[in-house]
């Protein structure tokens, strides 16, 4: 008896000690917390969504796509993603309309090599609920060519080709904050071009994020990596240059030692702020 006693005497501090471990808190841009429920009723008014992911982190892959099924259940929406590029687009409307199956897909499209873990989930969301997917993301080899020999080398392209990519020439400020950065922190090994070959991406990304979402008229939530929408730069500002009222919400996800305060640096990069224990185990 004296041993249950003991047991039941402690069992709430095991409880309370128990509920302290979080993997994650979601913070506005202000810092302070918020839960799901808050971040999904202030994003429900918005025309797009930029999640910005950690493309190894499970965290944000999960959460996309519980903020998928939420914003669905509100209304109509398109889906899209940096992870499939634009030369790939009928491949994933034939994987989404029944025609390829897995193997079919991987064996006709470019697919991360984190695919089956994080992607897949989201794309077969689409098929089972009948949502457009668009590939919105620049073909690699492009980006390649504007690294190495700047915007111009894609006025040679194709008529055809060009279809995959902003339409050309795109707006460029080599002043934007983030691709200063990129500059200086790859200065021993990048050229002026490096930072225009991250712009012909967020162009592109932002252009057929535009596309679809004047076609439908519906909301378009898009999935990226961080660097391409934090501090409302990168895809948010190419979609403001094609119209500066388009409501944009924006998510990112940073790792940190303690989750349940918001660094100072991690501070107003989003919207809102998706914190991650950085023992989170990855998926590659």
């Amino acid at each position: 008896m004296r041993s249950i006693f003991l047991l039941l005497s402690f069992s709430p501090i095991l409880i309370s000690y128990g509920q302290k471990l979080q993997a994650y808190q979601l913070f506005n841009k202000e810092g302070k917390k918020v839960d799901f429920e808050k971040m999904v009723s202030t994003l429900s008014e918005k025309d797009v969504i930029l999640f910005g992911e950690l493309h190894n982190d499970p965290i944000s892959h999960w959460m996309q796509l519980e903020l998928t099924k939420k914003m669905h259940e509100k209304g109509n929406i398109a889906m899209g993603g940096e992870m499939f590029e634009q030369d790939n687009q009928n491949a994933v409307n034939s994987y989404l309309s029944g025609a390829l199956d897995d193997e079919g897909l991987d064996t006709v499209a470019r697919l991360w090599t984190n695919y089956k873990t994080d992607y897949k989930p989201l794309l077969d969301y689409a098929k089972d609920n009948v949502i457009n997917f668009i590939a919105t993301n620049i073909p690699r080899r492009y980006a390649s060519m504007v690294y190495k020999n700047g915007f111009e080398i894609l006025d040679s392209l194709p008529k055809k080709e060009k279809e995959w990519i902003a339409p050309l020439p795109i707006p460029y400020d080599p002043e934007l904050p983030g691709y200063k950065a990129m500059q200086t922190m790859m200065s021993d090994h990048a050229n002026e071009n490096f930072p225009k070959a991250q712009a012909i991406k967020d162009a592109t990304m932002a252009h057929f994020i535009y596309q679809r979402f004047k076609r439908d008229n519906a909301m378009f939530i898009h999935y990226n990596g961080a660097y391409h929408s934090n501090n409302f730069e990168g895809i948010y500002w190419y979609l403001k240059q094609l119209q500066e009222s388009l409501r944009i919400g924006t998510i990112t996800t940073v790792l940190q030692e303690n989750v349940n305060t918001l660094e100072k640096d991690n501070a107003a990069v989003a919207d809102f702020i998706l914190v991650v224990d950085e023992d989170m185990t990855t998926t590659y």
